[in-house]
């Protein structure tokens, strides 16, 4: 348990921070004067640790002492942690999402796709109907056997929806440590997967902040014309608030939408790859099939494996993977990549 002093009224506060020990930067709201701040656990002007203290075990008891084993003899897993994310919407952010997680999980990955968007959009283009998902665990309603779904053979979901409006406002509620609240909810759930794949919602809310607070890197899909290039510009220098307490790299820029028979998108394409240089992944090529499988409940794979989205797509996963020659469990099919002349 620790005090923190409000540096502008001087309240006092109790914060347990047992949990959040490891993180270095927190942003704090007093109760009192609704003041925001920024503090470190060593900042001594603000915090003030409280003593409790020490009972002595008994004759008959075992010290309290413990040895931590180490994870990795556990079996417990290190995920990568990705979120696919823009704030303008129309980009190909949920469909990004879906696919790049059903590629992963065809190609033997253990994969986690968490749903953070109010539409819930995500179950539906699996044709699933979770009874439960990401607001249960958030609130402590309901434990995570009960929220996550299993969609595909080494795909979960942990599904989205409206609900997820009230836990935005719990989340805000909170005057210590709210940015921590995804993280904190998937601590002991994530180390059974080999990625975790976020799909957030368009604009910039609290649940955005938590999911860049969880995710270690990012995945921007972004539509080849201007609007997008200038909601991608917004986002980054939004992004530059969160690095100041957290790494978090923005590692793959998607193009989507890309038809070569028009000019401008391929001109903004370039203009992409000028800039963002290897950050810039194979761009998803324009196909009609892509606008069909939302109502068939499928993913691309699954629904048009001989097309060019779900090349572009298979292309996406190895990329991810940094594996060229990886093969996906879907039919075996010759995958090319789009040229841009």
């Amino acid at each position: 348990m620790t005090i923190i002093v409000c540096p502008k009224c001087a309240k006092k506060h109790r914060a347990d921070t047992s949990k959040v020990a490891a993180k270095k930067k927190f942003l704090v709201r007093c109760k009192a004067c609704e003041h925001k701040f920024v503090f470190s656990l060593d900042d001594s002007q603000i915090t003030q640790p409280v003593t409790q203290p020490v009972l002595k075990p008994a004759i008959h008891e075992q010290p309290a002492t413990q040895i931590e084993t180490p994870a990795s003899t556990l079996g417990m897993k290190t995920p990568r942690k990705i979120c696919v994310t823009l704030s303008k919407g129309g980009v190909g952010k949920t469909t990004t999402a879906v696919n790049l997680s059903a590629g992963l999980a065809m190609s033997g990955y253990k994969v986690l796709l968490i749903d953070t968007d109010t539409q819930g959009q995500s179950s539906f283009l699996l044709g699933k109907k979770p009874p439960a998902g990401l607001t249960e665990l958030l609130t402590g309603e309901l434990p995570p056997a009960e929220t996550i779904i299993e969609a595909r053979p080494n795909l979960d979901l942990l599904g989205g929806g409206r609900s997820l409006a009230g836990a935005k406002r719990i989340i805000d509620k909170r005057s210590f440590g709210s940015e921590w609240t995804l993280s904190e909810a998937l601590e002991k759930i994530d180390k059974g997967y080999d990625y975790v794949i976020i799909d957030t919602s368009p604009g910039w809310d609290q649940l955005t902040v938590n999911v860049l607070f969880y995710a270690d890197e990012i995945l921007t899909p972004v539509s080849l014309e201007v609007l997008s290039l200038h909601g991608l510009a917004e986002f980054i220098k939004n992004l530059h608030a969160i690095k100041r307490y957290k790494e978090i790299d923005l590692k793959y820029i998607l193009p989507t939408f890309l038809d070569t028979r028009v000019e401008q998108p391929k001109d903004i394409y370039r203009k992409l790859q000028t800039i963002y240089g290897d950050n810039v992944c194979t761009p998803v090529r324009y196909d009609e099939e892509l606008s069909k499988i939302p109502s068939h409940g499928k993913t691309i794979f699954e629904f048009h494996p001989d097309g060019d989205a779900a090349a572009d797509y298979g292309a996406l996963v190895r990329t991810i993977t940094g594996n060229k020659n990886l093969l996906l469990g879907a039919p075996t099919n010759p995958i090319g990549t789009p040229e841009v002349s």
